[in-house]
C-alpha cells in the first residue's frame, strides 16, 4: 500500500493534454496488489449497503446501468486509504493546476453482468460548484476490457454547452450523442489495463457501454474540486439534492469546507 503515498509523475505533455481534451487516462496508478485489496474492500461495501432487487428486465436505463454506493470512505477506512491518498489527490491537483483538491464525493459503480449503457452525460450539471476546477478520477477493479463498458469519452467536449442541462438518461444518451457527431468530437473507446486510472472534467461529456461479459465491472469514482471551490446557488432540484447530501452546511458564496469536504491527501 506504499504507492498511495508515493508521487506519480504528469509530464508537461499529460497536463497539456489533459488541459485540451479534458480527460487522460494514466497507466499503472495503482499496483496489481493495490487493485486487489480494494477490489475485495469495496466489493464487501457494494455487498452489505445494495439495496438494489428489482431484477434488470424491471429497471430503467439508469437502473440497469450500474449499482451505486456513495461515500464509502466515511464508513470504511479502508476505503478511506484511497479516497484520501496523497497520489490520486496530487494526481488530480496537477492535472486542473490548483494547490489542493478537496473531496466531493466517492460513488462505486458497479455494472451487472448483462447491465446497460450508461447514457451520454456530463456529471457537473448535478453539482452545485462555483469552478470549472473538477476532476473524477475513475479507478477499474479488474482489468477492464471492451466488453465489460470502460469509460468513454467525446474528447474536448467541455467546450459544449448543449446537453449541460440534460439530467443523466434516455434522452441525454439521443441528443448528446447526436450534437456530439454533428460536431465531429472525437469519441474515444479504449480498454484499461489493470492499475490505470481515468481523470475527466465536470464538463467533458461521456458514457459507457454495456457490460456484455458474465462478471461484474467493478469500478470506484472519486470527485475531487479545486480546494477554494465555492458554494454557488443551486441551477437545478439535482443540485439541491447534492447540496443537501454532500456538503451539507455550506452557504452559497463561501467555502465548501464541512466535514464532509476535507482536503484530500492530508488525512494518511
Amino acid at each position: 500500500m506504499n504507492n498511495l503515498a508515493q508521487h506519480y509523475p504528469i509530464s508537461p505533455e499529460a497536463k497539456a493534454f489533459y488541459q485540451e481534451n479534458n480527460y487522460i487516462k494514466l497507466k499503472q496508478v495503482l499496483s496489481p496488489e493495490e487493485v486487489a485489496h480494494f477490489n475485495e474492500v469495496i466489493s464487501a461495501e457494494v455487498q452489505r449497503k445494495n439495496t438494489q432487487e428489482r431484477p434488470m428486465e424491471e429497471r430503467d436505463t439508469y437502473s440497469k446501468a450500474f449499482l451505486q454506493i456513495f461515500n464509502l470512505w466515511t464508513e470504511s477506512e479502508e476505503v478511506k486509504k484511497l479516497v484520501m491518498s496523497q497520489r490520486l489527490a496530487q494526481i488530480a491537483s496537477d492535472l486542473m493546476g490548483c494547490e489542493h483538491v478537496r473531496i466531493y464525493h466517492d460513488q462505486a459503480l458497479f455494472k451487472e453482468a448483462g447491465g446497460g449503457i450508461t447514457p451520454w452525460h456530463a456529471d457537473q450539471y448535478y453539482w452545485p460548484i462555483d469552478t470549472n476546477n473538477t476532476i473524477t478520477a475513475w479507478i477499474p477493479l479488474q482489468a477492464t476490457p471492451l466488453e465489460m463498458g470502460p469509460l468513454e469519452f467525446s474528447a474536448k467536449s467541455q467546450q459544449i454547452v448543449f446537453g449541460r442541462d440534460l439530467q443523466i438518461g434516455d434522452d441525454s444518451e439521443v441528443q448528446i450523442k447526436q450534437n456530439l457527431r454533428v460536431n465531429n468530437f472525437e469519441h474515444v473507446i479504449e480498454a484499461f489495463d489493470l492499475g490505470e486510472v481515468s481523470f475527466h472534467s465536470g464538463w467533458v461529456f461521456h458514457r459507457a457501454g454495456a457490460n456484455q461479459t458474465d462478471q461484474m465491472r467493478k469500478v470506484m469514482t472519486i470527485i475531487y474540486m479545486d480546494a477554494e471551490a465555492k458554494l454557488m446557488n443551486p441551477k437545478n432540484d439535482n443540485q439541491i439534492h447534492d447540496w443537501n447530501t454532500w456538503c451539507p452546511g455550506a452557504k452559497i458564496g463561501e467555502l465548501i469546507d464541512t466535514e464532509l469536504n476535507p482536503v484530500a491527501g492530508d488525512l494518511i
